[in-house]
């Protein structure tokens, strides 16, 4: 195969270069006594994360692609996978029975230091890969992984206690005007959802492949759902209305004692906000980030419901005339103007933050400032085919449990704002980034 061009590899190893800084940066929040904390259950404890995104690239490249050996299998295995446990199984580890920091960064450094080496004459010399598929996208696969866990780390680090985070600056826009919460009208369309094979694009598993679906017409909410719209739903009992809820729902919010979002302090009589590093009055006009469930008892007691994950592409992506654009504000590449992502901020904006990221229709923020929830339970598309080099990225996922997520979110990378992205999790988890906004059909 011909070589990789000497631009479009430098281009690559500069990409990784950077989403490292992305992940470095994150751990360095964390002061040192406290990377052995799990800040939430359902995870495993910080320092395995600064394992994992190395030996996630080593395992990756280093035998079967670069024909390296392994200097550190042990490491290799026990940093290999994350957990995403269902009903209610959480980790039982100790501190103690992790490795100490400083083997785990001499790992890192060393790891790194070898793939780096190799890669750039790797890259020089010819396309080689594993499994069918070429180098470039082995490593578009690490890169994007990487950047991935920048934005779930953020999650994981942002219920870590304040006081064993080293603070950075976090400005906050002013309160934004009274918003005009109106719905707006999306005609009936096709939708094209996923990739289509062939192209030389890079996408995931789940992306592929390419189809169109018929979408009848409805209506769909300018913005996201915001705290102040959300405040209201707390005031009127949402919370203890049974009715509102699934079984399975109800009995997750009962058994948990959830009665607000996770990033929301009572306070007295004032409701405060969390955010990475410091609490606030709550922002009235930013986006709620709650779980599905939530979202959905939210929407139930509006009369509404949330999209389906083709009403939110369609909304998106689509056109009265039937054209699709590549972004909902048209052509142009992502830029600070259009929306809150790229790792610009830790916090979010007023929905309204951001007019000229709209779409065709005049609904606005559907890329950043918060993922949005969809009504559809993340499963694969007609012709999907694992990764065979990463089975369980996708397909372990496939449980009926994990409900697919659109947009992006502050801590979102840009190269993962594409048309075809695809992000999921449990109904029941409350601390990503996430939003949502409603429709009627």
């Amino acid at each position: 195969m011909p070589a990789t061009s000497e631009v479009a590899a430098t281009h690559l190893l500069q990409q990784l270069a950077e989403a490292r800084q992305q992940s470095d940066a994150l751990f360095a929040i964390v002061k040192p006594d406290s990377l052995y904390e799990r800040p939430i259950a359902e995870r495993h404890r910080i320092i395995f994360y600064v394992g994992h995104l190395e030996a996630f690239d080593w395992n990756l490249l280093h035998e079967r692609v670069l024909g390296l050996k392994s200097f550190h299998p042990e490491f290799d295995h026990l940093f290999a996978f994350g957990i995403d446990p269902v009903d209610g199984g959480l980790p039982s580890d100790q501190p103690s029975q992790w490795p100490s920091i400083a083997a785990v960064r001499e790992y890192v450094r060393k790891s790194r230091s070898i793939l780096d080496e190799k890669l750039e004459s790797a890259l020089d010399s010819g396309e080689i890969g594993r499994d069918g598929f070429s180098l470039t996208t082995l490593l578009h696969v690490a890169i994007e992984h990487r950047l991935m866990h920048a934005e779930t780390l953020a999650y994981m680090l942002h219920q870590l206690p304040l006081d064993r985070k080293i603070r950075q600056r976090e400005p906050h826009d002013p309160s934004s005007p009274s918003l005009d919460h109106h719905s707006i009208e999306i005609p009936a369309g096709e939708a094209t959802l996923g990739l289509a094979r062939g192209k030389g694009a890079f996408g995931w598993d789940n992306e592929f492949d390419e189809h169109t679906v018929d979408v009848p017409v409805f209506a769909i909410d300018r913005y996201k759902v915001t705290s102040h719209q959300y405040l209201e739903f707390i005031a009127a009992g949402g919370y203890k209305n049974s009715t509102l809820w699934s079984a399975e729902d109800w009995n997750w919010k009962s058994q948990r004692g959830i009665s607000h979002p996770a990033f929301w302090r009572r306070d007295g009589e004032q409701w405060l906000y969390r955010t990475m590093f410091n609490e606030i009055p709550l922002p009235l006009e930013w986006p709620v980030y709650v779980s599905q469930a939530e979202a959905k008892a939210y929407a139930k007691w509006v009369g509404k419901s949330l999209p389906t994950e083709a009403e939110w592409q369609r909304a998106a992506y689509g056109t009265a005339q039937g054209e699709e654009r590549l972004y909902p504000w048209g052509s142009d590449a992502p830029s600070p103007e259009f929306g809150n992502f790229d790792f610009a901020r830790w916090s979010p904006a007023p929905v309204n933050a951001y007019p000229a990221g709209q779409n065709a229709f005049g609904v606005q923020g559907m890329l950043g400032n918060g993922w949005e929830w969809t009504s559809t339970e993340f499963g694969p598309y007609a012709g999907f085919e694992p990764f065979p080099f990463y089975r369980g990225y996708s397909a372990d996922f496939f449980d009926g449990k994990h409900f697919v997520m659109r947009g992006g979110s502050a801590r979102t990378a840009s190269s993962m704002l594409r048309r075809t992205f695809r992000n999921w999790f449990q109904a029941h988890y409350q601390f990503m980034y996430t939003g949502f906004r409603c429709v009627s059909r």
